[in-house]
């Protein structure tokens, strides 16, 4: 049933689609988490929305392939998406609603690719911590090559300069898997720095140094495309990877950029300036620290964003 009381349509009680991209148009008005079933009926498949009491402000949903995976670490499966509605962008840092088929939770992951892979081959990518959380179970246990998802992008956190802003340094402090919305922004930046050495023109970005700690070096996300960035932009990208844990011998190549330990308050407090951003995802007592230090060092609240993850 359709109601039209409200300036968009709402779904009362049940709705059956006969396949998952005519869902995804509808799935921009909800509000509230869904209950997407799936059934059979004549030889079709059936998907049927379920007790979707309200509305949610007009945004894209678009349909998403799964297009890679492989394992990131021993417990992060990394996922890449195709997404071919053009209509569906995001910004370095933000996350996507993920929605499953037969699921009836809704998934919120960080995206870790930068904005421009999405311009130039529609995809984007996901690394996706294991848990008992329905939606990384899923990814963990079920996801398969071609499977289909939905995507909905979210969330305030970003970097997203203009051409007429300020350069602006920055620095990135990461705590186990949210490393992921960090990725993105670090991977953004250097696009826009190949971008202004091409054209000598578009955004002016200043230095990045990213820190990031995790239990040991395997749990390190994507070390390698951090180290490579760090070498192709030596004078712009920087990166102090801490391990906590550490049981293992570590390697020569990543030796020079490891510190055995937490990050400590000084070495954020050796970066502040008036030009620089601070950008912090980890679990939330980490979140909260450094927030605070850097609140206690004078830092603007408006240059210090942050996102929590449990």
């Amino acid at each position: 049933q359709w109601s039209h009381s409200q300036s968009e349509p709402v779904i009362e009680g049940s709705t059956s689609f006969t396949s998952w991209q005519e869902l995804c148009k509808h799935l921009p008005f909800l509000r509230c988490d869904c209950v997407i079933q799936q059934g059979q009926c004549s030889s079709q498949h059936i998907f049927i929305l379920c007790e979707i009491p309200c509305i949610w402000k007009n945004q894209v949903v678009a349909a998403a392939k799964v297009c890679g995976a492989a394992a990131e670490s021993p417990s992060v499966k990394r996922l890449h998406l195709l997404v071919a509605d053009k209509d569906f962008s995001f910004k370095a840092g933000q996350w996507v609603d993920f929605f499953i088929p037969g699921v009836s939770v809704v998934g919120g992951f960080s995206i870790c690719s930068s904005p421009r892979l999405l311009e130039q081959e529609r995809v984007i990518e996901l690394a996706v911590k294991y848990a008992n959380h329905p939606p990384a179970l899923w990814i963990h246990n079920q996801c398969a090559l071609d499977s289909e998802v939905a995507v909905r992008v979210g969330g305030e956190f970003f970097f997203d300069p203009q051409p007429a802003d300020a350069s602006r340094n920055l620095v990135l402090i990461a705590g186990g898997v949210g490393i992921n919305p960090l990725l993105s922004i670090l991977r953004h930046t250097a696009d826009l720095h190949r971008a202004r050495a091409s054209t000598g023109g578009g955004c002016e970005v200043g230095t990045v140094k990213l820190f990031y700690s995790a239990k040991n070096t395997s749990e390190l996300l994507f070390k390698q495309n951090i180290l490579d960035l760090v070498n192709e932009f030596p004078e712009k990208i920087a990166c102090s990877l801490h391990v906590t844990k550490q049981t293992t011998q570590i390697s020569a190549e990543l030796q020079p950029y490891i510190t055995e330990g937490r990050i400590t308050e000084k070495e954020i407090r050796d970066h502040i300036s008036k030009e620089t951003l601070f950008y912090i995802c980890g679990p939330p007592p980490m979140t909260d620290f450094f927030s605070k230090q850097l609140e206690n060092s004078h830092v603007p609240k408006e240059h210090i964003c942050f996102e929590k993850w449990w």
